[in-house]
């Protein structure tokens, strides 16, 4: 018994038309009449055929059809961050057109096993960030002679970016905290460097991943001598237990403000104040970055900066696709808005 897989061409020959008007109906890329796609898409039912094969069609055309995305951190914590999560559906949008699917690769992975930026059968890479161990994935794809692009990181000259204007919102939100008439300000910060535990900023430290230094630097454009804390993640968790220590300290000396650099970092840090009997906005002011939703901080609604994070994801997508066909790939810059909740108010008197 033959056990022969179904082609294009029987398809034709059982619905009487030409091969290419079979190809058609499934490709979409030629309009058919109703009744010609119904005796095509009949045919193929009939002989089990259910499509072209995609391995034949990356062949063609000497692709993959995989976009490999490399985080930093571990996937199941990026997953966490609703900001990732955002871009990844709007990268998905973007290479929708490709006919490209994702392939999602942890930078480094300690195990050692499986797909790598080394190895994996990739047409393109976006790098989400590119700071520390990722710059040694730029120079593995780099080598590969594959096209990358970077989201929110600068991987040098000839590197396409997807830039956000991180320390012009940083700004924009410390300086509604300042006309507030705060003086005593936190800066609670998203990661310096890679597996850096979290605690307080040195003076002299070095920030390494660019988000975070250039919210830093738009934070300090305002208030240049505020201390900061460095988180080990962007999460509730890391906020609740960096806020616990900041505000754990007699009154006199506790900021009436904290900048913090992500909204899970700041709604931890509303929901640590509250543990300490601590009152939002009425004896601690909190603002945030992202504009995303975050469970559980009703009635509070953070004063942050709303970033197009969908948006980034869809750019990227379509910087891929102006790379794999050959065309300049267009710079890209997006613009936080700011949006003053009920997490902010004048600090308290004495």
């Amino acid at each position: 018994m033959s056990t022969r897989r179904a082609t294009i061409s029987d398809v034709a020959r059982e619905a009487g038309v030409s091969p290419s008007t079979a190809s058609v109906v499934f490709s979409g890329k030629t309009p058919v009449t109703d009744a010609t796609r119904a005796k095509v898409l009949h045919a193929a039912e009939r002989l089990g055929y259910a499509g072209p094969d995609p391995r034949a069609a990356s062949l063609r055309r000497g692709r993959s059809g995989i976009v490999a995305v490399v985080f930093e951190e571990h996937l199941g914590a990026a997953f966490l961050d609703p900001v990732k999560t955002l871009m990844m559906d709007g990268l998905t949008d973007g290479v929708a057109p490709l006919g490209a699917g994702l392939l999602l690769l942890r930078d480094h992975d300690p195990s050692g096993a499986g797909p790598s930026l080394t190895n994996a059968p990739i047409d393109a890479a976006v790098l989400i960030g590119c700071s520390g161990m990722l710059r040694e994935s730029l120079a593995a794809v780099s080598a590969r002679g594959i096209p990358v692009v970077v989201i929110e990181g600068d991987a040098g000259d000839g590197v396409p970016r997807i830039t956000l204007d991180n320390r012009d919102a940083q700004r924009q939100a410390a300086s509604h905290v300042k006309s507030l008439g705060h003086r005593r300000v936190v800066l609670l910060t998203l990661p310096t460097r890679a597996r850096r535990p979290r605690g307080w900023l040195a003076d002299d430290e070095t920030i390494e991943i660019d988000v975070t230094r250039d919210r830093s630097l738009g934070a300090r454009d305002i208030f240049p001598d505020a201390p900061a804390y460095a988180a080990e993640a962007s999460s509730m968790d890391e906020g609740f237990l960096a806020a616990r220590e900041i505000l754990s300290v007699p009154a006199p000396r506790r900021p009436t403000a904290i900048i913090a650099q992500s909204d899970l970092l700041a709604a931890g840090a509303v929901r640590a104040a509250e543990d300490l009997g601590i009152r939002v906005p009425a004896e601690l002011s909190v603002t945030g970055f992202d504009g995303v939703a975050v469970d559980g901080l009703a009635p509070h609604e953070l004063t942050t900066l709303v970033q197009p994070a969908v948006e980034k994801g869809r750019a990227a997508g379509r910087v891929v696709a102006a790379m794999l066909e050959g065309r300049p790939p267009p710079v890209v810059t997006f613009t936080c808005e700011f949006r003053e909740g009920n997490t902010t108010a004048e600090p308290p008197r004495g």
